[in-house]
This record gives C-alpha cells, structure tokens and sequence, in this order.
C-alpha cells in the first residue's frame, strides 16, 4: 500500500510540474489606461527621427535575462496620413536585425496603434502612447499589447543621443514604478556603436 501511495504521490508531483511548464507565470496587470499621462500637444512632425533606446521596463522583463541587453534604435518615419512607418535597428548575433512596423493614429494625438495587425499571428491589440517627450532630447513611450489573450506591457526612455541626464533616468524609473513595474523589471541597455550607429 505505501508503495502504491509513493507512485500515486510521484505521479501527481510530474502532472502538476508539466502544467506549471505549460502555463503563462503570473504577470504584473498593465496598469488602466487613465494612469498612463498622454502627451499635451503632441507634435507629429517633431517626433519623427531616430531615438536610441536608453532605457525599457516591461511586465516580461527581468534584469537576470536582459541585464546585458545591448542598445539599440528606433526610427519613426511620418509617413502623409500622420502614420509612422517604424524600424528598430538591433544587433544580434554580431549581424544588424530590422524589425519594421506602422504605428497608424489612434483616437488621441500622442496614441497609435499597430497598421494591419492581422500580419501578427496572436496580436489582439496593440496600444503605443507617448507620454511625455521635449522632441529635441527624450521621449518616455508606453507600449501594451494583448497576445493570445496575455496582457503584456512596457515603456521605453528614449534619447536622441546615446546617453541621457541621470535626472530623466531617474524619472523614468519613478514613472516604470508608478505603473507596477519593480527595479527588477527596469533595464537600461548597454550603449554600443555596431549598427546603430550607421
């Protein structure tokens, strides 16, 4: 009889290990969408250019597997429909990767959402809001999409150029806090020239 216990006990210890693999683990919740400020006046035609991510913060984020996340670009392109056509520019694998998209208006200026989102498999939704930029130096952009029913969400520091006044990183960490992200879950990607610089 003990042995029949020990099996049946072994045999549950498996089944909940192999549910735990397959599930989702547990994610902060995006915050509502009146906590996340939206920039006064926003300004389409000075947005546009090439900002260099100086900082990310995401629900999905964990310093103990990004912490060596190297810095990479992002370039918005105002296309005549007030649209962005946007392209990051990432080093990986010692090779440039372009991973390119259209952020198309959304009901406020300031707000996007993804152009033709029925190219991404899974992707229900997709919400881009500036919140906060002087379009010359940095801009804090908040990102949230919902992925096979998940709800995922950051928000990036932006700078023009590739290093940013200790204050703005600071206020950028108060604003990823703000939204229930942890200093864990906050990264600031190593500067580096390959790719992004060209």
């Amino acid at each position: 009889m003990t042995q029949v216990l020990l099996w049946l006990g072994l045999a549950l210890l498996g089944s909940l290990q192999v549910q735990t693999q397959d599930s989702t683990p547990s994610l902060i919740p995006a915050p509502p969408p009146l906590k996340v400020p939206l920039q006064p006046d926003f300004q389409h035609d000075q947005f546009q250019g090439k900002w260099y991510v100086i900082g990310i913060a995401g629900n999905i984020l964990k310093k103990e597997g990004h912490g060596q996340l190297k810095m990479y670009t992002t370039t918005y392109e105002l296309k005549d429909d007030q649209s962005y056509n946007v392209t990051s520019t990432v080093l990986r694998n010692e090779r440039c990767d372009y991973w390119n998209r259209d952020f198309v208006p959304s009901f406020q200026p300031g707000q996007f959402s993804l152009g033709d989102i029925q190219l991404y498999p899974g992707v229900q939704s997709y919400l881009v809001q500036v919140v906060a930029t002087n379009y010359n130096q940095y801009a804090l952009v908040y990102f949230r999409k919902v992925y096979k029913s998940q709800e995922y969400f950051k928000t990036t520091l932006y700078g023009r150029t590739k290093e940013l006044p200790l204050e703005l990183k600071k206020e950028f960490i108060s604003f990823a806090k703000s939204i229930g992200l942890t200093e864990d879950h906050i990264i600031f990607p190593v500067p580096i020239d390959q790719c992004i610089d060209e």
